[in-house]
């Protein structure tokens, strides 16, 4: 979660230059080929689809197009929810402007939010804390009963009808009541869809631009990560530090 969710005063800085994952790399798996349809969240249409080149005024980013959610609501409530999990800062942009909720979206719709390469039969049972995702329902479906459920928290604890008119630290709070297990949800833990979200959130903003996230590569910029380079030939020998502007895959598909 968030360095305050966590409890620990550290910088956002810290933060991502601490962060587990290896930036451009995958937890997950199944990532969707084909993104089309329309796009959800009005004026969120991007400029460049991640590439950095330009798009002409009338052209559509198929990347910031939802592939799973029909529900805007929904949508909404994801959006916020992982720009909680990484909020803009001072050192650079949050999940919604690197694309993280198109990310997911995509994800959801394609192999890892069907579990279509994983058993799936029984038993199933919560297990100890350190066996991680245990339940019957698919990725998707637990995406579909934790966001839910955000809504149903967040109306019996606030005077409020969405997760989305939260103010940030009451969104906080639900979050961090989603990570503790407070809250009881049915076929799967609220622990677990917190830590699908928050695995799904940091995805996003490290994953290669072409499957939907780190929008213009901001999140590799943010840790000086050059991603997919052809070589290295002219730097391999400096002493120093080389700052190497960012290459995606897009950039060898012409």
């Amino acid at each position: 979660m968030t360095e305050k969710q966590n409890g620990a005063k550290m910088s956002r800085r810290k933060f991502i230059r601490n962060s587990g994952l290896v930036a451009g790399g995958l937890v997950g798996g199944g990532l969707v080929g084909g993104l089309i349809g329309v796009n959800a969240r009005e004026g969120q249409i991007a400029g460049d689809g991640g590439n950095g080149e330009e798009q002409g005024h009338n052209e559509i980013n198929h990347q910031e197009a939802p592939l799973y959610f029909t529900n805007y609501e929904m949508f909404s409530v994801l959006s916020d929810a992982v720009e909680r999990i990484f909020p803009e800062t001072e050192s650079g942009p949050g999940a919604i402007a690197l694309g993280v909720p198109f990310f997911i979206d995509h994800q959801l719709a394609g192999a890892w939010g069907y579990n279509t390469r994983e058993y799936m039969q029984g038993p199933f049972s919560p297990g100890s804390d350190y066996q991680g995702y245990q339940s019957p329902l698919k990725r998707h479906e637990v995406f579909d009963v934790g966001l839910q459920a955000l809504q149903t928290y967040t109306r019996d604890t606030y005077d409020a009808g969405s997760f989305v008119e939260l103010e940030e630290e009451q969104k906080d709070e639900v979050l961090q009541a989603f990570e503790t297990n407070e809250v009881e949800l049915h076929g799967v833990t609220s622990n677990t869809f917190f830590s699908l979200l928050r695995a799904a959130t940091l995805e996003g903003v490290y994953a290669d631009p072409a499957y939907g996230g780190n929008k213009n590569m901001d999140g590799w910029r943010m840790k000086s990560f050059p991603g997919h380079q052809m070589a290295y030939i002219d730097q391999i020998e400096s002493e120093e530090f080389v700052e190497i502007e960012p290459t995606g895959l897009h950039a060898y598909t012409d």
